[in-house]
This record gives C-alpha cells, structure tokens and sequence, in this order.
C-alpha cells in the first residue's frame, strides 16, 4: 500500500467532528490566480515534454497488449476488473486502442454507493483546511511534473490538440480546484448577525446527506474532474462516471487526486452503462444530487427518473445540469466583418465544434456576407486537419463513429437542402475526419439553424440590413437552448439595444468576440433553456448548490417566563 495515502487517510480517520465549524488562517486570505496558458513554441521546455511523453505513451503499443493502458473500476481502495471489458480507441487513430477499462454493473455500483456513504461522516466531519489542501496540492501537481501526462491523455483519448488540452487539461481544471478554495473561503467569512450580547448564532456548511453522482462528458477533461471535486471539496461523497470516450484522463485526473491524499472511498471511480449507471442512482434512497453534462435527452431522463422516485429518498436530490446548446453569432452592418470572421472560424471549428459552446448558427447582413465568406473560406484553406501529434494542427478527429455518422447525415442534408459554401468532406478510414463545413440556408428555421449537431458544422442566414430587428427576434425563438451567443457591432446604441434583447438568449454573451473560450471566475459558464440549469460553474454561487447549510442559534442566558411583554 502506498504509505502516503496511508499517512493521509489516518490523518483523516483523526479529524475531530467539530474542526469544520471554524474558519482556518492557513486559507482566511487565500486568492487564486488563473493558470497561465504555455505556448508550446517549437522545441520548447513544454513542447519537448509533452512530444517525449507522447511517444513513451504509444511506445506501449506491442502484440501482446491489445491497449496502451488499462483503466479499472476504483471503489473504496480496490480496483476492479468485470467481465464487460470495453475499449476506448484513439480518435484519429481508431486501430489503436488507448485503453482497456470495466463497465461497474448495478450490484458493483450499489457496492460503489455503500462503500461512499460508509466514508461521508468522516469525511463531512473534516476541515476545510484538509479538504482545501487536497484540491490545491492536486492543481499544482497537474500544473506541473503532471502536466505533460494530463495534455497527452486528451490528446489521445479526445483527438484534442496541444493548445486545446492546455486550456482544458491543464489550465481550466487547475482553476476551478484554485479558484473553488477561494470562493468556500469567502463562503465561510459569512457571520449571522447577532441580535444582543445573550445571543450567538452561527451558520455551518455542511455536505448533503447522501450521495451525489458525477456524470462527465467526453469533451472536457476539467469538466469531468470538476464535476467530481466540486461536491467533494463540500463535504460530499461522490459516485463519478467518466465518458467511456474519455475514460483515460479522467482516470490519470482520479489518480492525481488519490496521490494528493484524498482518502478512499470519498470519490469512487465506476465507469459503467448509462442505463445501469442512471437507474442505480435513482432508485437509491440515499441519491442527495447529480452533477451532469451531456445531452438534453439523458437529462431529461435522469429529471423524469428522479420524479418517479420522489417519495423513496430521504432528502430532495439536487440536480445540476449542462446540456450543450445551438448558439449564435450576429453580426451587425457595423460590426468589424474581419474580426467577426477569425472570431466565428475559431468558434466553430476549434476541437471540431464539439464544445458546448461553439458557434453553429451565424447571421450576417446581405451586403456584408461575400466579405466575410471570403475572409472565412481562405481562413479554412491555411489551416491543418490532421493529428494533434502535429502541433500545426489547427483540429483533428470527432471522438468516435456514433458521432462521426450524426455529424456526416446533417451534412448529407445540407448538401440536399442548402448551399455548400466550403467542406462537406468525411472520412473513417483511419480516423473519425469530418472537415470544417459551412453551409448557406434561405430558411432561418432550417434544421440546421435549429438542432445541435456537435461538430464542426456552420449554417449562415444572411439578411437584409432592414430586417435586423425581426433577425434579433429569430436569434432569440429559433432553438430551445440558451448557452452562448455573440453580437458583433460597433454602433453603440444597437449594441446595448441588442444586449438586452437577447438577455434570456443565452447564459454567456460575448461583444465582439467568439462565443467559446469561457475561463474560469472571468466569465463563469452556463445557459438556460435547455442548456440547462445554469448554476454558473466557476464562480462563488456555484459550490452552494453542493452544501446543505446548519444554523445554529446559542442563548446565554435562562429562560424565565412564558409571558409576552404585552401579556403583563
């Protein structure tokens, strides 16, 4: 057994009930800095270790292994191996399977739900300071000699290249780990007023009782660690669910975690099928709440499951949910045409379009629209569609078959219903290629225009400059989602006119930037609609939702008599 996590977990075996109550020093002034991002210029410290380590990872690749890696089920502080094996392959390289792992079964994970309700006293019990600790000494170990293994696993198991894994992998999990202690720190400074010397009361932040499950998305590394460590940094226990399709790092993510003293069974790590996975934690009387990103229809889902169940748990579970979105940049006859096309070409084709945030709808004036066109296709010439083991590459392979053949049928579509300007190519020979496509509809309510697709795929209705209100209006009724949107203009008045306009739109709106690339505490992230709940990851509010709080008032003096003032 590893002796530091044996010194770590008796260390947390010892923690007195009460410690919690009180706000530490070690952290009382504690203010959390953004991860600079690296450049990764040629032949740079960072470039050569990520491109040596890269290499050690494939070097594993031999006859007798049928992965590079293997991932197992991890409850309490045992791994597990069942018989459902599963593979995660490699996207743009779909031969090679990057790891082996386990689907958890529903008697596995009913095991996995006992074995973190036997740990969440101890671990509610716990200090902040301890809790803090291990999310701050986990950042700084992926920020450093972990960096190089956290960026290739994303590059790997997510086709990501080596900017998109360092903004995600590195730089926005390390933030929310930082900035989550700062913001529990400025929770714990709250002091309920205290009506006269005979009175003092006092609020505790306590976990929930129960458990709360963690279902991740394949898209963001730090998303799925977040998901995970957010509810545990309050005191919960957590069932985590990594995506099948990015299994990998958020393994190595689980793994960091462990090594920085997070004692066992407080998160357990239970790879499993969605249905097995959904029905297990819902019919669970213990369920206290879920932390998800994925689809509309999962979610929905998991909501109607939780319904169904209401009366069997012992406390309402909370329900936390981002679900993607269809989101928009529109783009005024004042607007900056080149600036709106870098920003609307980095939007919705970096990492393929499969961020929740990416552009996917673009509304353009009439007479602006062959500038801009021309300025996005000879973008799109210059730029790279390749392995991310290329650090040219600009975007690389969608993450499996499934969503390959999605993302392929809406083109299909496209090309049967709409003008092609640039793309329409696919390919899965080797691996799950699909080319930045750009599509012209005369239909404002064109499929396109409406349904997310989830690749790198962008519909243009281009309008006339008369008819800019009713376009803002279409902005705002055409999709049931509400994530991200921006608006490009320089004229001022249109700008604040249309801000307010399109206020319930979106949950992040941009003014003359790309609607991607939220960071964390700069623009915390999240829509409504059927975005989801909006509960604004990456910023204070965020971690209340996870804490189920305790007031507590003390009387210093005897109590004397039943009689009111006004009754004598």
């Amino acid at each position: 057994m590893n002796h530091k996590l044996l010194k770590f977990k008796t260390i947390f075996k010892n923690q007195p009930s009460f410690v919690h109550r009180y706000l530490s020093s070690n952290f009382k002034g504690y203010l959390a800095t953004n991860e600079p991002v690296l450049d990764f210029k040629r032949n740079s410290p960072e470039a050569t270790r990520v491109h040596q380590t890269l290499k050690d990872f494939l070097s594993r690749k031999n006859d007798t292994n049928d992965a590079l890696f293997e991932v197992p089920i991890v409850i309490g502080d045992k791994e597990i191996r069942t018989d459902s094996v599963q593979y995660q392959p490699i996207p743009f390289d779909h031969q090679t399977k990057l790891a082996r792992f386990y689907h958890a079964d529903k008697a596995l994970l009913g095991q996995a739900i006992e074995n973190c309700l036997q740990n969440r006293a101890d671990w509610e019990n716990s200090s902040f300071d301890y809790r803090a600790s291990i999310m701050l000494k986990a950042a700084d170990r992926i920020t450093n000699e972990g960096r190089a293994e956290i960026l290739a696993s994303t590059m790997l198991g997510q086709a990501k290249t080596v900017y998109q894994a360092e903004i995600d992998a590195a730089c926005e999990l390390a933030d929310f780990l930082r900035f989550n202690v700062q913001f529990l720190y400025e929770h714990l400074k709250y002091k309920p007023l205290n009506s006269d010397e005979n009175t003092i009361n006092n609020m505790y932040l306590r976990g929930i009782e129960g458990f709360v499950a963690a279902i991740a998305p394949f898209n963001f590394t730090a998303i799925s660690g977040h998901l995970a460590t957010a509810p545990a940094l309050m005191g919960n226990v957590v069932l985590w669910k990594p995506s099948d399709t990015a299994v990998f790092s958020s393994y190595l993510v689980y793994k960091i975690l462990r090594e920085c003293g997070l004692p066992a069974g407080v998160i357990n790590f239970v790879p499993s099928g969605g249905p097995d996975f959904g029905e297990t934690i819902t019919s669970s009387a213990n369920l206290a709440g879920i932390n998800f990103t994925g689809s509309v229809p999962t979610f929905r889902w998991l909501w109607k499951k939780v319904g169904e169940n209401l009366e069997n748990y012992r406390t309402f579970p909370r329900l936390g949910g981002e679900c993607g979105g269809k989101n928009f940049h529109l783009v005024h006859e004042s607007a900056d045409i080149e600036s709106a096309a870098v920003a609307t070409v980095r939007s919705a084709f970096e990492f393929s379009g499969q961020k929740c945030s990416a552009c996917s709808r673009l509304y353009v004036p009439e007479s602006k629209w062959p500038q801009m066109k021309e300025k996005m296709v000879a973008l799109l010439k210059e730029l790279q569609i390749d392995s991310p083991l290329n650090f040219e590459t600009f975007t690389s392979a969608v993450i499996d078959e499934r969503s390959f053949d999605k993302i392929s049928n809406y083109i299909e579509y496209g090309k049967n219903n709409n003008k092609l300007i640039t793309g329409g190519y696919y390919n899965k020979s080797t691996g799950f290629y699909v080319y930045p496509t750009i599509f012209e509809t005369k239909d404002p309510k064109d499929r396109l225009m409406r349904e997310e697709i989830f690749g790198p795929v962008l519909t243009v209705f281009k309008y006339k400059e008369t008819e800019f209100n009713q376009v803002v209006d279409l902005v705002d009724t055409t999709t049931p989602y509400a994530l991200t949107g921006s608006i490009f203009a320089k004229d001022e008045q249109v700008m604040k006119s249309v801000k307010l306009r399109l206020r319930q739109a979106c949950g992040n709106l941009y003014l003359n930037d790309k609607s991607t690339g939220s960071v964390v505490n700069q623009q915390p992230f999240g829509g409504a609609r059927l975005s989801g709940t909006n509960d604004k990851p990456g910023s204070p509010g965020y971690l209340l939702k996870w804490t189920s709080p305790l007031s507590v008032k003390e009387s210093l003096v005897a109590q004397t008599t039943v009689k009111h003032a006004s009754m004598l």
